[in-house]
């Protein structure tokens, strides 16, 4: 059966999903989530929410999809121990630490590969499949055809979005909000970057395209395609960011979809929060098409438009739908939302009313204009309706009773639910009926009154023979074995004895050095014969790569796919876009035959000292590291093309183009198969800081924009410092420098 899977920020939206007939919930705790901002759960309230949601057969997974620093293992550890003593399901990670942790530690509470990991291709899958996953969260970009293929092939549950809020970037290859607004997308701080204004610039005619939300993406609604959808094991919802009425909407909608019972002339999701709807990636939505650029928030759906002007601040509505006092329309004032509470509704009398369906007349303070459109953004009608969906029992569970014992002994209840049989005795004998004895029907009368609970009685058998049991003691005892059953039901666990997972892994040594990547043949030719380790440029197989191929020597890799691939044919290094942030997964990648890691952009002097450390603590000698020094930080990598929307298709092969904010510039780098690259328009530079970096053996320099000398100069420069500290024999030396290094200049 296909899972129907719900977001839940808050325990309200829990019994929402769940009484609308959500197979499984994900939820966050208050650490370790990829949605910081949303309420969460602390330990008190997600024992709650795994006992209400177990007694209806319905799965938890918790969310600590983010990268997990050196400093904070342990609390992460701790957290894993506790979600395994209180029963969750599965745990949905981005961190290799964690992931590991989970495998070698925690089964049967499974580890699932989190959509931040970029798994959207068979070797990926594979690799995790080895490693122990029992789901992978596929990328949002996958085709339904490549989805399926991947199904076919790995032989293990695929989870896949089908509805919500959709990244621009792919997920866990974006840094803009960290770079931007200094709150990390992948510490679960993202503050949505991609949702303000930009001015989208070709900078080589000096053209402005467009200042408008040029990187906000629609929702994504494939209600459209559920019978192809429902081959896949796992579909995804996204919105534990909003509000209670949202999942119940949604759930319901989906949920009549998998079991054949909705109309489509009933479907009504755009009555709850949307950015408009797009089919998405999944169902080759054209790039053009899936970014909503107008707006970035809540988008509603058009229910008429102003016919006329009025007096005294008063406007003439046209309905083509009722409207209801305590709705809040939006109207579109030539790109300017004017959005009103409607408290007050008029008729074409001036007479007040609750509600109308044709033509009205509404009064606000703002200067509108005839024609302008009018949206409603909250149905108060429906939400009514959505709030008595919950809480509610919407499949409730059969159970069977049989009641037997002996005048003078105890009673005893059997309940047998879902292959479990719980047993109950009275405190009290049963007593001889004098008169009347208790007949089945008595008895069933009693033990019916369940509406509390989420069971239903399918077989009852009564087999006390002249027995006299007051209605009291029937309750009491019908209570009891009740709370027996959900004793039984509930998973029970004892934190295992915890296993070290260290590897048998063998020292790399490697002088200081340089390495660097190039963007261009330009950049290639001007620095291939300076005296660098690695020049990283037709030898790159990126996060998300299209596909693999067989390469001759050495690789730098970025995905896990790659690694999967290539891991038994080519030496690699791998690249910053695994995220790698803490010695266990350093310790991983060299057990996967990596030579040289690259720690995430993420990384401070402190972070890197305690990796460092740790890892030199556990096997002896200090990891073979890689650290980007030099270059314009890659914020985000898209399958989205801001140029097409803009109908500038092909023209980045002679033209340059940025995106600007009041704060900066942002230069697009278009790749030749309508992938798209946005850098920071700041120059990390480090070459004053090298010397307070300790046990990194390779620097590296990311080129990007530079001309050929420019590249030359930049390489020449760092290699002439590097020489130079190995000259005094700065390279490892200790020091107390503590905070953020990074440096940035214009």
């Amino acid at each position: 059966m296909t899972e129907l899977l719900a977001p839940a920020g808050n325990m309200t939206a829990l019994k929402a999903a769940i009484s609308n007939g959500c197979n499984a919930i994900y939820l966050g705790m208050n650490r370790f989530g990829a949605r910081a901002y949303a309420n969460n759960f602390n330990y008190e309230e997600l024992k709650e929410a795994l006992e209400y949601a177990h007694l209806r057969n319905v799965k938890i997974y918790v969310t600590m999809n983010t990268i997990v620093y050196n400093n904070e293992l342990n609390d992460a550890y701790l957290q894993l121990n506790t979600l395994y003593e209180l029963g969750v399901d599965g745990v949905i990670v981005e961190d290799l630490a964690l992931f590991n942790y989970i495998v070698k530690n925690l089964s049967p509470m499974e580890a699932h590969c989190s959509t931040q990991m970029g798994i959207d291709d068979y070797y990926g899958a594979k690799l995790f499949k080895d490693l122990g996953a029992k789901r992978i969260v596929l990328s949002r970009e996958v085709p339904i055809e490549k989805i399926k293929d991947i199904k076919k092939r790995i032989n293990l549950p695929i989870e896949i979005f089908v509805h919500g809020a959709l990244c621009v970037s792919y997920s866990g290859n974006c840094l803009m909000s960290g770079l931007i607004g200094y709150r990390s997308g992948n510490r679960g701080r993202c503050v949505g970057s991609c949702r303000k204004k930009y001015e989208l610039i070709n900078t080589t005619t000096n053209e402005v395209l467009t200042n408008s939300y040029i990187l906000s993406m629609k929702d994504l609604n494939t209600i459209d395609y559920i019978n192809e959808l429902k081959e896949i094991d796992s579909l995804k919802i996204e919105g534990r960011m909003k509000e209670p009425e949202y999942v119940a909407n949604v759930i319901k909608h989906y949920r009549l979809a998998l079991d054949n019972k909705l109309d489509k002339k009933d479907i009504k999701l755009n009555r709850t929060f949307n950015r408009t709807f797009t089919k998405g990636y999944i169902f080759h939505e054209d790039k053009k098409d899936i970014s909503n650029i107008s707006r970035p928030n809540n988008y509603g759906y058009k229910i008429g438009y102003i016919s006329k002007k009025l007096k005294n601040n008063r406007y003439e509505i046209k309905l083509n739908e009722e409207i209801n006092q305590g709705d809040i329309i939006r109207i579109d004032n030539d790109g300017i939302d004017i959005n009103i509470a409607l408290q007050r509704i008029y008729d074409l009398n001036d007479n007040l009313v609750n509600s109308i369906n044709n033509k009205c007349i509404i009064k606000f303070k703002e200067d509108a204009k005839v024609g302008n459109d009018i949206y409603k953004t909250k149905d108060i009608k429906y939400t009514n309706e959505l709030n008595k969906s919950y809480p509610k029992e919407y499949n409730r569970i059969p159970i069977n009773i049989n009641i037997y014992g002996e005048i003078n002994n105890k009673l005893h209840v059997e309940i047998e639910c879902d292959g479990i049989t719980s047993y109950t005795e009275s405190e009290w004998n049963i007593d001889k009926a004098i008169n009347n004895p208790l007949t089945t029907d008595m008895v069933f009368k009693q033990f019916n009154k369940i509406n509390d609970t989420p069971y239903f009685i399918n077989e009852f058998n009564y087999y006390v023979d002249n027995a006299f049991i007051p209605n009291s003691k029937l309750n009491e005892i019908r209570r009891l074995a009740i709370d027996n059953l959900n004793k039984m039901r509930l998973i029970n666990r004892v934190c295992p004895s915890i296993k070290d997972y260290k590897y048998d892994l063998t020292e790399i040594k490697e002088d200081l050095g340089l390495s660097v990547k190039c963007r261009t043949l330009e950049q290639y030719n001007a620095i291939k014969d300076l005296k660098v380790k690695d020049i990283y440029f037709n030898n790159i197989i990126r996060r998300n790569e299209n596909e693999f191929k067989n390469r001759e020597g050495k690789l730098l890799i970025g995905g896990y796919g790659g690694i999967e691939y290539y891991k038994n044919t080519n030496e690699y290094n791998t690249d910053f876009s695994l995220n790698v942030v803490n010695h266990k997964t350093v310790a991983l990648l060299h057990h996967l035959k990596a030579k040289r890691i690259c720690i995430s952009h993420e990384m401070n002097l402190d972070h890197i000292n305690e990796l460092n450390s740790s890892f030199y603590d556990e096997y002896g000698f200090y990891p073979n590291l890689e650290m980007i020094v030099y270059g314009k930080a890659e914020m985000m990598f898209t399958h989205y093309c801001p140029l097409k929307v803009m109908n500038q298709c092909g023209k980045c092969k002679k033209n340059e183009y940025i995106l600007k904010d009041e704060y900066g510039i942002f230069p697009i780098v278009s790749h030749q198969d309508c992938t798209t690259t946005i850098l920071n328009g700041k120059i990390l530079n480090l070459i004053d800081d090298l010397e307070n970096i300790k046990h990194i053996n390779t620097f590296r320099i990311d080129l990007t924009k530079e001309s050929g000398s420019e590249a030359r100069n930049i390489v020449e420069m760092f290699l002439e410092k590097i020489k130079n500290m190995n000259k005094t024999n700065l390279f490892n030396k200790e020091t107390d420098t503590r905070g953020h290094f990074m440096k940035e200049i214009l």
